[in-house]
């Protein structure tokens, strides 16, 4: 019973950590009401409680795989208790600040759950299962959505202190119905980031999740006062339109695990960062209020869709170091939030305008659709490679020629000369003689007439011994039907 209530516990926790997480940006409104903050300070204070959730992440889900989410969780909540009460009695921009590094806490349980939660389900429900944890993602539409109306009947001091009183409840359930028997993996940490340190996979994936969670937190923590002072909208407007932004991000996360459990991740993403590259330029050109909201709401989707997918690929490709991996990704993904909103600021005060932060975004996003063009026929010459590689037959390709140009290990098994002895050599170096010239005119008569030819042929092995094949050889043309190679797969059948 225990076991079935973790997804639906560690989402709920994942809510409310990222529920504190946003507090500071969702209230800044009603903040700079009261505290004065300089304002080339003022994306600086939204911007920091991103740094701490990010870094975090790693030890996290390092930590998690060691001691279980139930311990993580417990911790990392009982101490979100005292930046939120410090940050509830603030007077300076400086106590925000200092408050709000703490506040990184709650985004860094992020990578508990998605190292926690793969351990109860199948390899092939993964991608759903992370997607369904991201909906904690909610937990920043909830508070953007809340805090303010909150805020604007009680005073925000009263609406962040009763984050205090959610934190308490939360600690509880943790404490009753956690997961005490969770699976441990104790390999040490500094073993764990050398195996994965060295795969680019984990820095393309990083570089990924660095755009789409990451312009996910940017434009969470920049909106509400984006819209207010840009377009002139009310505060509690604003912030029902950043918490239909997170919505809609949220909405499309396990619907991105859930594709991406049916269908190819790499090639969803490359829809994903299109899509990004579009939308991104569209913003650049800072448009009415209704082209805004199209361009916004289509970065939301790909970012949900994006988010799912990617943590269906971390788990996939480093299964063994799952924690650390997925710390490294969500850390990358975290610095993403926190970049943007301080460039946005920098550009805004230098040319007076955002459009050069909007289409370096979108060139950002074209460069990584580069990339997972790349990775995914990468991966697709990898897979032919590993199957030229591995399997049982020999197999050698040579030129329009008959010049060898590859053979497979199981050629080398079966024949006994290695690569090097027959690259650049004619396959008569196997002839054994038995066959006369007639057989080789009808073989080669076959092959340019039909493309292909199949039978049994006896040639010779490098120690001189003589053996039978069942031999294949099959012509590869080109787009105008020339012969370009032939690719030829034997095996020894001289015992049946």
């Amino acid at each position: 019973m225990i076991k079935k209530l973790q997804l639906p516990l560690q989402t709920l926790n994942l809510i409310v950590g990222f529920m504190v997480w946003v507090i500071i940006s969702s209230l800044m409104p009603f903040i700079s009401e009261d505290i004065s903050i300089p304002s080339g300070k003022l994306a600086m204070v939204t911007a920091i409680p991103v740094v701490l959730g990010s870094i975090l992440r790693i030890p996290l889900g390092y930590y998690a795989n060691i001691l279980g989410a139930r311990i993580i969780f417990m911790v990392s909540f009982i101490l979100l208790l005292f930046p939120v009460f410090y940050i509830s009695n603030a007077t300076t921009y400086i106590d925000l600040i200092v408050g709000g590094l703490f506040l990184g806490i709650g985004g860094a349980v992020f990578s508990v759950g998605v190292t926690s939660l793969p351990k109860y389900f199948p390899k092939e429900k993964h991608g759903f299962v992370n997607g369904i944890y991201g909906v904690g993602n909610l937990g920043t539409a909830l508070t953007t959505f809340t805090a303010p109306i909150v805020a604007a009947h009680y005073g925000w001091a009263t609406a962040v202190k009763l984050y205090l009183i959610l934190l308490l409840v939360f600690i509880a359930l943790n404490f009753f119905f956690g997961d005490r028997h969770e699976p441990k993996v104790r390999t040490p940490i500094i073993e764990q980031i050398k195996g994965v340190a060295a795969n680019e996979k984990l820095w393309l994936f990083s570089l990924f999740y660095f755009i789409t969670f990451g312009s996910f937190v940017a434009f969470t923590i920049y909106l509400p006062n984006f819209l207010v002072s840009n377009f002139g909208l009310e505060k509690v407007d604003a912030g029902m339109r950043t918490a239909g932004f997170i919505a809609v991000a949220t909405f499309f996360r396990p619907v991105g695990g859930w594709l991406a459990d049916k269908f190819q991740p790499l090639f969803l993403l490359i829809g994903t960062f299109s899509i990004y590259t579009v939308a991104a330029i569209l913003l650049a050109f800072l448009p009415s209020i209704g082209l805004y909201t199209v361009g916004c709401l289509a970065i939301a989707f790909s970012a949900g869709i994006g988010n799912g997918v990617i943590f269906k690929l971390v788990p996939l490709y480093f299964n063994k170091q799952a924690g650390i991996a997925n710390g490294i990704v969500s850390m990358m993904g975290g610095l993403g939030g926190f970049f943007p909103p301080i460039m946005l600021s920098v550009i805004f005060s230098i040319t007076g305008q955002y459009s050069i932060g909007f289409m370096l975004l979108s060139q950002v996003a074209l460069a990584s659709l580069v990339l997972v063009i790349w990775l995914y026929y990468n991966d697709r010459l990898a897979l032919t490679s590993e199957v030229f590689k591995s399997t049982a037959q020999g197999i050698l390709v040579t030129d329009a020629s008959g010049v060898i140009k590859s053979v497979n290990p199981a050629f080398t098994r079966l024949t006994g000369f290695t690569e090097a002895e027959v690259l650049g050599k004619l396959p008569n170096v196997l002839k054994s003689g038995r066959q006369p010239q007639d057989f080789y005119r009808y073989m080669w008569g076959e092959i340019r007439a039909k493309g292909v030819w199949q039978g049994e042929i006896w040639n010779r092995r490098k120690n001189g011994e003589e053996y039978l094949q069942l031999l294949n050889i099959s012509a590869v043309k080109d787009e105008t039907g020339t012969d370009i190679r032939y690719v030829g797969t034997f095996s020894d059948i001289t015992q049946k």
